[in-house]
């Protein structure tokens, strides 16, 4: 059932890609009729493929922006470090993107565990930026393949700024780790295989990630 609304999804999406933006929304309104799920996600990933253009040359400068603006406001994804998040106690900062920061968090309800909340930074919960992460959020939800991380919760801050939670997968950087290890050629070419696995099981999710980091 799932994967054939994921079949269903994917496609109204590429239909809609190639209509003008004025179109997309009505076409997607009527070929999705009374599924809202799969409309909702069809949206999402427009709003996603929509978004993308002019990104890569902003990016740097988003990213100077947006750290600018966490001090300004006072609160830099450092200083959140021992806050809570509903049920979730964030740890350390593991990494931050143009728009949202990645901490390690402690879920202490209604099981105890570590995952890796990514939250929109302070000063930058725009409208535009907002809907840019619940594009990403979507998107991730759509993915069920055991090489990309796992979707677990979403929601968001007593401010209104949205997160979700994924899966926190503990390890160094690929390359690093291919080094530590003293991989062979052949065992690095499979383990690249392997994440090559998982960047095509989200092409067949028409998601394209476009920042593929090691």
């Amino acid at each position: 059932m799932e994967h054939d609304r994921n079949q269903r999804v994917k496609q109204i999406f590429q239909d809609a890609i190639e209509r003008p933006a004025a179109e997309r929304a009505p076409f997607v309104a009527a070929a999705c009729g009374d599924d809202v799920a799969a409309r909702d996600r069809v949206l999402a990933l427009l709003a996603a493929y929509d978004g993308t253009h002019g990104f890569m040359e902003s990016r740097q400068h988003a990213h100077g922006e947006a750290a600018g603006l966490a001090v300004a406001g006072g609160e830099a994804p450092q200083g959140r470090v021992g806050t809570r998040i509903g049920p979730y106690k964030l740890l350390e900062l593991i990494g931050e993107g143009g728009f949202g920061a990645v901490y390690m968090a402690e879920q202490e309800r209604p099981i105890r565990r570590r995952v890796a909340l990514k939250v929109v930074k302070w000063g930058l919960d725009t409208r535009q930026v907002v809907a840019r992460f619940d594009a990403e959020r979507q998107a991730l939800a759509l993915m069920d393949h055991p090489n990309v991380a796992r979707v677990l919760d979403a929601g968001a801050t007593p401010r209104g700024r949205p997160y979700f939670v994924m899966e926190y997968v503990e390890g160094a950087p690929i390359t690093e780790g291919c080094d530590r290890a003293r991989l062979s050629l052949r065992d690095r070419l499979q383990l690249f295989v392997e994440v090559c696995e998982g960047v095509q099981h989200a092409h067949q999710k028409a998601i394209i990630h476009r920042d593929i980091k090691p």
